[in-house]
């Protein structure tokens, strides 16, 4: 693959003190301890999510936009196959083979580990947790706008001005159940990808969004994977390219549903 301009992180040596932190948040392998600090294996490597940078105590890892190799997700499999972690768990199994390898993965400062957002999860013979009943009426949609994929929406839009925005992953409205009447409600909503598209795209169009309208409160709605955190930076860096002081609140959401965190209110 050639070489593509994108976001991809960099590494301070200075600050660097090689406690390899960093290694065992890199859900692909990309970092590794070499004489006493941490360095990229490969470009190819680095989804430029920036997982790592906030496991970082010396505050040595941070982003910059530069010419890099594209991310490759094929070598990144074969290269956690060399590390010790099964390319065909990675797609088919997810961790549910291979937990046991995936916790070492975490607890040791070399070698790559299975991104979580990888897992498969099969809950189709459980029973419903709620039924819809005659007694029990469908819950109205509080989608106030069309179109909601963040690669899709126009920055110009008048839904946009004044907005209460929703930033939310892909993943996060068919994990939490309640996410109509709990996050959407009174609010604009865009979502994406971090982890499979393009986040140069989505910093650009998040930027124009935020330069353009006079937004009133920003919500970033995530998963607990470790890919999903680099959405959460997507908007503090598109938020502060524009100079603006926009409140930021953030929630993740488990793989069950069930709300994990909120942090409220953060100013970039």
């Amino acid at each position: 693959m050639g070489k593509v301009l994108r976001q991809i992180i960099k590494i301070d040596e200075e600050l660097c003190n090689g406690c390899g932190l960093c290694v065992t948040a890199c859900a692909e392998g990309a970092l590794q301890i070499v004489n006493g600090k941490a360095r990229v294996v490969s470009e190819q490597y680095c989804d430029g999510l920036g997982a790592c940078l906030g496991e970082c105590p010396q505050g040595a890892i941070s982003f910059e936009t530069r010419e890099a190799e594209e991310f490759d997700e094929e070598a990144t499999l074969k290269h956690l196959e060399e590390v010790g972690i099964s390319s065909e768990a990675h797609r088919a199994h997810g961790m549910e083979s291979s937990s046991h390898a995936v916790q070492s993965a975490h607890s040791h400062s070399h070698g790559g580990f299975v991104c979580p957002s990888m897992r498969v999860i099969d809950r189709t013979n459980e029973a419903p947790r709620d039924e819809t009943t005659a007694e029990t009426p469908l819950t109205a949609s509080e989608l106030r706008q069309w179109p909601v994929k963040l690669y899709l929406v126009n920055p110009t839009a008048s839904y946009f001005q004044d907005a209460n925005l929703l930033i939310c992953a892909d993943c996060v409205p068919f994990t939490l159940g309640s996410f109509h009447p709990q996050l959407l409600r009174g609010k604009i909503v865009v979502a994406g990808c971090p982890k499979f598209d393009e986040s140069e795209l989505y910093l650009e169009k998040l930027t124009q969004i935020f330069r353009q309208n006079d937004i009133r409160s920003v919500t970033v709605a995530m998963m607990e994977v470790p890919c999903c955190s680099g959405l959460l930076r997507l908007v503090e860096a598109a938020v502060s390219a524009t100079g603006k002081s926009i409140p930021i609140d953030s929630i993740v959401i488990s793989l069950d549903g069930a709300i994990l965190e909120k942090t409220t209110a953060s100013r970039t």
